[in-house]
């Protein structure tokens, strides 16, 4: 079986949906195009779906191919506190998923998707080890969603790494090709300092980031099978996202 941060490129498809029928027609599409993981974003999940019989059920459909779970503040998690997310991951962790995504301001919500407050710092750092007892790694995200200069992305990816995450992710931004090469440039820095796995992602209006970092360093790539109302946008198709990885040389 496959292991985030073990497999260099693995194609890990988001397969986003209301109901668990949907997640798993996206997974019955995905895997005859070379799905290697899944990605399940539970906070797009119907409130009545979100049992632990669920989870499981859609673990197990997952077959050999491992998941990655988050639970975002977004879709029908709008109204929840941090403390109730924490503990939803660690339900969704106690049911077989693979890798936990934990935002990188928990507890202590901050523009950079970073929390600095000490009390908030030690709540996260208890968080992932529950979660690893419980089986699954963590990965730490912290969503910028605007270009940051290289010491700003390498400040947040050591201390994800020091507080204990498994791989590190950092989505910043592009607005023209300078900022999409200096983004190219920092994943260089990033497999330079860092002890853990990472994944780099911009949004805005260059997507090459998206389509070769995994060829210069980042763990994975995100796609998807089909653009539909839930679909990221800026995650590149599978079929499309395969073809290139499988046909690139750097």
């Amino acid at each position: 079986m496959k292991t985030f941060g073990k497999e260099p490129e693995m194609l890990t498809v988001m397969v986003q949906g209301a109901d668990p029928d949907r997640i798993r027609e996206l997974m019955t599409l995905s895997i005859p195009e070379g799905a290697e993981a899944f990605g399940m974003q539970f906070e797009q999940l119907r409130p009545e779906y979100r049992t632990k019989e669920t989870y499981r059920e859609l673990f197990a459909f997952a077959g050999i191919r491992p998941v990655y779970a988050t639970n975002y503040r977004t879709g029908y998690n709008g109204e929840k506190t941090d403390d109730q997310l924490a503990a939803e991951l660690l339900e969704i962790a106690e049911c077989g998923a693979t890798l936990c995504d934990m935002m990188g301001d928990y507890f202590d919500r901050q523009p950079d998707e970073m929390a600095v407050h000490p009390s908030a710092i030690e709540k996260q750092q208890e968080l992932i080890a529950q979660l690893h007892q419980r089986g699954a790694k963590v990965l730490m995200s912290s969503h910028i969603f605007r270009f940051t200069p290289a010491e700003r992305v390498l400040e947040i990816a050591l201390e994800q790494q020091r507080r204990g995450a498994d791989i590190c992710k950092i989505v910043a931004g592009a607005s023209d090709v300078a900022e999409e090469l200096e983004n190219l440039r920092i994943i260089t820095l990033l497999k330079e300092s860092l002890k853990i796995p990472f994944l780099f992602l911009s949004t805005g209006q260059c997507g090459l980031l998206r389509r070769v970092g995994g060829k210069l360093g980042c763990c994975m790539y995100l796609c998807v099978y089909e653009r539909d109302s839930l679909a990221s946008p800026a995650q590149p198709l599978l079929r499309d996202m395969k073809l290139l990885r499988d046909r690139m040389i750097l």
